[in-house]
């Protein structure tokens, strides 16, 4: 079967190539350095003949507002459209758990946008509602830093790796269409505090960590359950200490 993956270089897209190419499937990765450039239109109708799924990872560049939602419906308009001429048959997009709650936040924003026009395009699809990466966690605790004080929200969070994402993703595309929304998370959940304050100490900082309900989350205010999926998500297996030792594996010797 011939698939393609937009934004195949990334984090999760380079991972989900590999998986798909494993399973013997034709595999087009499609992103600006492979002459596929959702934005400017450029090489998507060449890169859509013959295929029969489509897995969009792109992800913005820029998170100010107007960029976001920009980037989000032009190459949503761009894929959709390549893909209905195409044929395609099945459109898996990935989207974050609780985007439908973050409508105060401007790149959630753009991300509802991308979901109404898969919803509206007539192609059978497949949204994946996904928790925040552990691979994330650094630049959420440098967002609440200041001096020796993190300030996060007390929301609950469930994250998972990228490397269970990677295989949600792949599983789906392989699978009929949901005509909906599949949500996948890790195994624990914890505050987002928490968890920041677990991280630090694991890699040798102490700074306070404060929880704050007022605190924004992408410009949002955060309920408790905003992050969290409901019970039937699928659920990754690699837990938040099993990250920390792969983390711990995978960094670079210091001098």
């Amino acid at each position: 079967m011939k698939i393609v993956v937009v934004g195949g270089t990334g984090r999760i897209g380079s991972k989900v190539v590999e998986r798909l190419r494993a399973a013997a499937h034709e595999v087009v990765v499609a992103a600006p350095s492979t002459g596929i450039d959702v934005l400017s239109g450029a090489g998507l109708a060449e890169a859509m003949a013959g295929t029969e799924v489509v897995v969009d990872l792109a992800n913005s560049p820029s998170f100010e507002d107007a960029a976001v939602l920009s980037f989000f419906e032009t190459a949503g308009r761009n894929l959709l459209a390549a893909e209905t001429v195409a044929g395609v048959h099945h459109h898996v997009a990935l989207s974050v758990v609780g985007t439908d709650k973050l409508a105060a936040s401007g790149y959630f924003r753009g991300k509802i946008a991308q979901e109404q026009l898969i919803r509206a395009s007539g192609i059978a699809y497949t949204i994946i509602h996904s928790t925040q990466f552990f691979e994330f966690l650094p630049s959420i605790i440098q967002s609440g830093r200041s001096g020796d004080v993190v300030r996060l929200p007390a929301a609950l969070v469930q994250p998972i790796a990228a490397e269970d994402v990677a295989e949600a993703v792949a599983r789906l595309a392989l699978q009929p269409p949901a005509n909906g929304i599949v949500e996948i998370a890790g195994p624990e959940r914890a505050s987002m505090a928490e968890l920041a304050r677990r991280y630090l100490e694991a890699t040798g900082e102490v700074p306070e960590v404060v929880a704050d309900a007022d605190t924004p989350y992408f410009g949002a205010r955060l309920q408790q359950d905003t992050l969290v999926p409901a019970e039937t998500a699928w659920t990754g297996r690699v837990d938040f200490a099993q990250w920390l030792q792969q983390s711990a594996r995978a960094a670079p010797a210091r001098a």
